[in-house]
Formats: structure tokens, C-alpha cells, sequence
């Protein structure tokens, strides 16, 4: 899928002190930016997606209307477009790539807007799961640029009980001999599948396995799931050394690591000014709605609306026309306002 463009970012200093030389921000847009600029929106992508995995959220009539919006889809770094271990040259390939923060992320997002697009002000930043990290950071990083933010099936911080899950798939992962503490020549197909099985038991709810709504996507058992869902999904162009880098960058997930910034928690989430919808799902098992709750109750301008259903995480992945519903009516109310 080469139907992106590439920012060239020279140098980048990254958060935790490593010098990322000759980086690369992939992106692509959809519509065109008018005159006043003022039509902007900036929807990041998730943990291991790609841009065209955004895809099922924009469209004519919908919220992220390309004919109304200029919509920028970064994508994150080190998902194997943008600067990743696959990708970058010696001595920073592979196993030795640096470590990147979501603050890393949205700062080189902030360069592509503002010195390639020439933008000052958003109309709206929202993406799901890690994108909704990246969401909450751009709020707290660049608050005189965003208005609007609705992050969902996300958090501005991660949970120890999300970082225990990613530790689960990171085990899984590199117990493969052929990982080879990242120095592999071949994909550690065999650490992947077993990631895939981890990663099963989590991204979608108790309920929907015990209702097996696995049959409305069309596998035939819970075993053609398995495979043909999850390991198809982890086999699909993604590569273990870039998986375990947005791992580490999911784990880190923290606002209130920004920057600058000498507070707490709560502190970091009281000083978001943008107006925001939240919306966890219902039975999320990584970002569960207790956890935005008590994000939403210290942030100054937000509302928590919660996506009712059985399909736990992946009810922000554009699986099904209900969730994807319900989602894209709170960003046309949020846009709107």
C-alpha cells in the first residue's frame, strides 16, 4: 500500500535522548484544505495499524467527510511506513532501534501540520486505542491548536493492567527461538501466531465469544477465528521488531510525562482544555469505561459517552456498521458544536 506520502524530518532528538537521523513521517489525507485552513483533522493511527486501516471512519456523509474536511492520517513511528526498526539503516535497525514516546509521536505530527500544511489551528483530533493516546497528547501538548478531541477505546494513561496484558503478548512473542533477540533474517512466525492467540482473549469481550458473534464476521468456529482472524491478522505485514517498539510506546503511554509538565496525573487531565467526547466501550477489557471515567471527571470540558455492546475493544475498529454508528454520530455532534 504505497499510496501515502513521506514527510522527511531530518533529525528528530527523540524524548528518552536518541537521535532518530533521517526520519520519516508517512501520511496520507483525504479531501482539501481550504483557503482559511480551518477545515483540518487529525486522526492518528493505532497499535500495529496502518493509514488505510483508518479508512472505515471517513467517507461522503459521514462525520470525517473528505468534502467537507481535509483529514490527516499520520502514521505511527514505528509501524513499518513511518521510521521503524524494518526500515531504518544501521546502527538504529532492528533491535537497536530507539525507544519512542507518544509525546515523540505527536510532536513530529505537530511538524507536518504546521511546516508542511501551514495550519494553526485543528478542527478536531480523535483516533481509537493507542490513537486515542496519541488524541489526549495533542490536547495536552498543543492546546491553543485543538479545540475538539474524542478519543475512544483509549486512554491518557496506561493502566498497570493494560501494561500486564502487553507484557503477556510480548512473552508470547519473543519466546520464539527464531526472534532471536530481534536479530532475525525471517519474521518469527511461530511468536507472532502465539502473540495472536494472546491478543484473542483480549481484544474482544467475554460476551462476544460466549454469544459467538464471531459467526456474524463470517468463521465458521472458534477455531477459524482464531486463525483466520487473529494469526491472519499479525501475519498481515507486520513485523515483530516494529510490534515490540509500539509496545514499549504503548506501555509509556502518560501525559503527564510531557514535557514541561511538573504534575501529577489528575493534574495533566485538569489542564486539557479542549472540548471532548470520550467514549470507552462498554466491555473493553484493556481501557475498561471506569478508567475514562475518572479521566473525564478532572478533565474541564468533557463528556463520557460510553459505546454499549459485546465487541469490548474492537467496537473502535469499524468491525460492525452499529459501533461505527454510534461513533461517527458523536463526532458530527462534536464537530458540530
Amino acid at each position: 500500500m504505497n499510496d501515502h506520502e513521506v514527510f522527511e524530518l531530518g533529525d528528530v532528538v527523540l524524548q528518552r535522548g536518541a537521535t532518530l537521523r533521517d526520519a520519516k513521517l508517512a501520511y496520507k489525507t483525504y479531501g482539501t484544505l481550504n483557503a482559511e485552513k480551518s477545515n483540518a483533522i487529525v486522526y492518528p493511527t493505532w497499535y500495529s495499524g496502518r493509514h488505510w486501516e483508518n479508512e472505515w471512519l471517513i467517507g461522503p456523509g459521514m462525520a470525517l467527510d473528505p468534502e467537507r474536511y481535509f483529514i490527516i492520517v499520520p502514521n505511527m513511528l514505528g509501524n513499518g511506513l513511518s521510521s521503524s526498526p524494518s526500515n531504518t539503516p544501521p546502527p538504529y535497525d532492528k533491535a537497536r532501534f530507539p525507544r519512542v514516546t507518544v509525546h515523540d509521536n505527536v510532536s513530529v505530527q505537530h511538524r507536518l501540520v504546521t511546516e508542511v500544511f501551514g495550519i494553526e489551528h485543528l478542527a478536531l483530533v480523535t483516533g481509537w486505542s493507542m490513537g486515542a493516546g496519541q488524541t489526549y497528547q495533542w490536547a495536552m501538548s498543543f492546546p491553543e491548536m485543538v479545540p475538539k478531541i474524542a478519543p475512544f477505546c483509549g486512554s491518557a494513561k496506561t493502566s498497570e493492567h493494560n501494561i500486564v496484558f502487553l507484557e503477556g503478548v510480548k512473552a508470547a512473542l519473543t519466546a520464539d527461538a527464531a526472534w532471536n533477540h530481534g536479530w532475525y533474517d525471517e519474521q518469527p512466525t511461530k511468536g507472532l501466531r502465539a502473540m495472536a492467540r494472546v491478543y484473542a482473549g483480549w481484544g474482544f469481550s467475554q460476551a462476544f465469544y460466549w454469544d459467538r458473534v464471531y459467526g456474524e464476521m463470517g468463521y465458521s468456529s472458534l477455531e477459524d477465528f482464531l486463525v483466520g482472524f487473529w494469526e491472519g491478522f499479525f501475519l498481515d505485514g507486520r513485523d515483530a521488531n516494529n510490534l515490540l517498539t509500539m509496545l514499549w510506546t504503548w506501555q509509556h503511554g502518560d501525559i503527564s510525562a510531557t514535557p514541561g509538565f511538573g504534575g501529577g496525573y489528575d493534574e495533566a487531565l485538569a489542564s486539557i482544555e479542549a472540548r471532548a467526547i470520550v467514549m470507552p466501550a462498554e466491555k473493553d477489557l484493556y481501557f475498561p469505561p471506569e478508567d475514562e471515567e475518572y479521566a473525564v471527571r478532572r478533565m474541564k470540558n468533557a463528556e463520557l459517552r460510553v459505546i454499549p455492546g459485546v465487541w469490548g475493544h474492537f467496537a473502535g475498529g469499524g468491525q460492525n456498521p452499529v459501533d461505527a454508528k454510534f461513533i461517527d454520530e458523536a463526532l458530527k455532534e462534536l464537530l458540530a458544536t
